[in-house]
């Protein structure tokens, strides 16, 4: 057997495999092939959606199911014993594993990432489980018998359940393994949407069933600052500790749970309820979780604290997805360095988290900034004090009706212009505009306001009305709140998984908001149309795209124009805005209280939208400020220097849909250029790139299948036989390259007329010979040089 003639697939299952398993490896236990870790970034090209190529490792082996070791990396038997160790070590650094392995069948080189050592070793000299184990346990001190049962705990696993993501998996091991070590402070940051209440119940569930602190099961306490946080934790991820769970809720609490959950300001806050938490005893609690601990755990003077110092035997954890470090408020100072971070970038790429589009439209009014007449009196004749007010003052101390107009009649646009049933959260300055924005919302869609009033709700902290409708507007399959206008409310926590569009009309400075903010749209849902969202900007906001502590880069950005419906194109602003604005002493009341500030209501006066500039993203996900076109033919012509480079390579691919989908991963946006082209739908990808980039004169897919159905090659085949190729030329017009090399082609309309694949593919004397005729069509679609 000559193994330089064996595929990878071979060389895996006769000579690396067998090697694993000899070394005392579980095959069914210990063993994942082909293991596929994030889901494929998510990526948008006009109305097409596609997903981008996830990332896979040959091998992953575990100690225990979810306590992975180490990566085995393949390739056949062309290439050199170490030809996959750079990608190894790669996948083990993704994975937060030390050990990574390649092999071409010969032997196994081993890279130790625990001590930087890499070896050369037989096949027959695979390190076994414990070897492994073994210097994990030293390089991340498990030194103590109690200390490995703790680490090696097992998760909560329910039939057909769900298990936990890379990245989650990576966030439990290390939280566990640290209070294993006796550690009493840990931070995890982790961006909205990636699952920190779901961490955090597996992290509490493996310590419930191995610590035991003083000898007994640990008693934990959960700490949120809104209802709606303990709940959505207590009656989905929590489910399992519903028996011995309880909701501290009322003015006596109840010492015979485990797991209690507490609303902060429910056992502090105010002379009623500050006293409840005292009624346990300093060290009552062995674990205690803040959840969103950005808000007010960090703060020195907060209740939070308050609590915090009250249990300060227990062990605590922090959770959040925007750690605050200034000169008043820092996470690090209390919990210390995050022990993980796994970041909104991070959770676009790997394809778990939603990309998202920017509209900012620029108004007039915001723009030129407004200063009354002297003497000028308000709709209710109070005199309007003489200054110039912006945008920052725009509904907190001056009102335009007009304006707030606007605003609706441009959201409305855009929903009629993609789907007006798409959930919208209107973060807008303060409760009273929230509630103006509501009305002129309702003006703007009188017709499904009319036939469900509850299509547009205010959603703010004093109107328990509204407030019923936060778990309607967060369930997927509830149709109705469609919009949510809000102020503070709905700026956090609020787990709006279906949410597709998110409108700032604030004058937001923090940072930390804005990331909060942004996170209420980062939840992808396919099975209900969400893979990615918009964000429609009227106060400049996403200007903190260009802030360097902002980490996830948005796929568009683009300007609504005066006389232009809200709709899609490509635009960028790079200003940066300066400031953070720190939230002081949070309670469920402060963030929707109204602020006792005097407000003045301008009279009818005009306010306009006015345009801005058009910008693009390249490949690697940054703003640029070309031209599309030119930004695609300094691409192209970067990767192909002629045009002779570009069609040879052209024509030498076997799958022209192989070559189209790699010059898409490298940021070419086909359907994009189609749009900015005259007759540019007609084009298939390569007419596009021989006009933009080398300047020649494009065909139409219709012009190239003439050209083709004309050749005299194609009379030496039957009737039915060209039949079959008159067919698949119709298809190329209509479709391009792709469907007419895609099998599945058969199986439509009318080819699935003329008869079935295989007595089709028999029309030409088998699979090879159809094969050979549609390389053939290739061939002269594209011509002998490609013109």
């Amino acid at each position: 057997m000559n193994k330089k003639q064996l595929t990878e697939t071979d060389i895996r299952t006769k000579f690396i495999t067998p090697a694993i398993v000899d070394a005392g490896w579980d095959r069914n236990k210990q063993i994942k092939e082909e293991f596929y870790y994030t889901a494929g970034k998510v990526m948008v090209a006009g109305k097409v959606v596609k997903r981008g190529k996830p990332k896979k490792v040959d091998y992953i082996l575990y100690y225990k199911s979810n306590i992975p070791l180490a990566v085995v990396e393949a390739k056949d038997n062309k290439c050199s014993i170490g030809e996959g160790i750079q990608q190894g070590i790669d996948y083990a650094r993704d994975l937060d594993l030390l050990f990574a392995f390649s092999s071409n069948g010969d032997g196994f080189i081993f890279h130790d990432r625990s001590t930087g050592e890499e070896t050369e070793i037989k096949l027959s000299k695979f390190p076994s489980p414990e070897e492994l184990w073994e210097k994990y346990k030293k390089y991340h001190k498990i030194t103590k018998e109690e200390e490995e049962k703790i680490v090696t705990s097992d998760y909560y696993f329910e039939q057909q359940g769900k298990e936990p993501r890379y990245y989650q998996r990576i966030a439990v091991n290390r939280a566990v393994e640290a209070i294993a070590r006796g550690e009493k402070r840990i931070l995890l940051v982790m961006a909205t949407g990636t699952g920190k209440t779901y961490t955090a119940f597996q992290i509490l569930w493996r310590l419930r069933n191995s610590w035991r602190p003083n000898g007994k099961s640990p008693r934990i306490l959960y700490l949120a600052d809104r209802n709606i946080l303990i709940d959505q934790a207590k009656n989905n991820d929590f489910k399992p500790f519903s028996k011995v769970s309880v909701k501290v809720n009322n003015r006596k609490a109840d010492p015979s749970y485990e797991v209690y959950f507490a609303l902060y300001q429910g056992i502090s806050g105010n002379e009623e309820t500050k006293n409840i938490y005292k009624q346990f005893s300093k060290d009552f609690f062995d674990l205690v979780v803040v959840d969103e601990c950005h808000r007010g755990s960090a703060r020195i003077d907060s209740a939070w604290r308050e609590i915090l110092d009250y249990f300060k035997p227990a062990v605590q954890i922090g959770m959040t997805a925007t750690p605050k470090e200034t000169k008043e408020i820092s996470n690090m100072d209390y919990f210390g360095k995050a022990l993980y971070t796994y970041s909104l970038r991070q959770g676009i790429e790997d394809g778990f988290l939603a990309p998202y589009k920017v509209i900012k439209i620029a108004l007039d009014k915001d723009v030129q900034g407004y200063r009354p007449k002297k003497g000028e009196l308000d709709k209710y004749g109070n005199e309007i004090p003489d200054e110039i007010y912006t945008n920052r003052e725009f509904d907190r101390t001056l009102v335009i009706d007009e304006r707030t107009q606007v605003v609706a009649k441009k959201i409305s646009e855009f929903l009629k212009n993609t789907d007006r049933f798409s959930k919208t959260i209107v973060f807008c300055v303060d409760i009273e505009h929230a509630e103006r924005m509501r009305r002129a919302l309702v003006n703007e869609n009188k017709d499904l306001v009319k036939e469900n009033d509850k299509y547009v709700m205010r959603i703010t902290g004093d109107d328990n009305i509204g407030k019923k409708q936060i778990s309607n507007f967060i369930d997927p399959a509830e149709k109705y709140p469609v919009i949510a206008t809000t102020s503070k409310l709905m700026t956090t926590g609020v787990d709006a998984q279906t949410c597709k569009l998110i409108v700032l009309d604030s004058p937001i400075q923090s940072m930390t908001e804005f990331k909060q903010i942004i996170g209420r749209g980062s939840r992808i849902r396919e099975d209900y149309g969400k893979h990615y969202f918009t964000i429609m900007d009227f106060r400049n906001v996403t200007n903190m795209f260009a802030d360097k502590d902002f980490d996830g880069d948005p796929i568009q950005i683009y300007t609504i124009k005066s006389d232009e419906e809200a709709k899609e194109k490509e635009t960028l602003e790079t200003e940066v805005l300066d400031g953070e604005r720190v939230l002081v002493n949070p309670s469920a009341a402060f963030y929707d209280e109204p602020e006792k500030i005097r407000k003045y209501y301008v009279k009818e006066t005009e306010v306009k939208v006015i345009n801005d500039q058009v910008m693009h993203l390249d490949s690697s996900g940054k703003l640029i400020s070309e031209d599309l076109k030119d930004y695609t033919k300094k691409n192209v012509t970067q990767e192909y220097k002629s045009l002779k480079d570009f069609i040879q390579k052209w024509n030498i691919v076997d799958q022209k849909e192989v070559l189209i989908k790699e010059l898409e991963n490298q940021g070419l946006l086909f359907d994009s250029l189609r749009e900015e082209i005259p007759k540019g739908k007609e084009y298939d990808p390569f007419d596009l790139i021989l006009h933009i980039a080398y300047g020649q004169k494009p065909l139409t897919r219709k012009e190239r299948a003439a050209k083709v159905a004309k050749d005299a090659y194609f009379k030496k085949y039957g009737e039915k036989a060209r039949r079959v190729i008159d067919a698949l030329l119709n298809k190329y017009t209509d479709e391009g390259i792709e469907n007419l090399e895609n099998p599945e082609v058969l199986n439509v309309n009318p080819l699935n007329k003329i008869g079935r694949p295989l007595e089709i593919m028999k029309l030409f004397g088998g699979k090879a010979g159809y094969l050979k005729m549609i390389a053939e069509i290739e061939k002269r679609i594209y011509g002998r040089d490609g013109l």
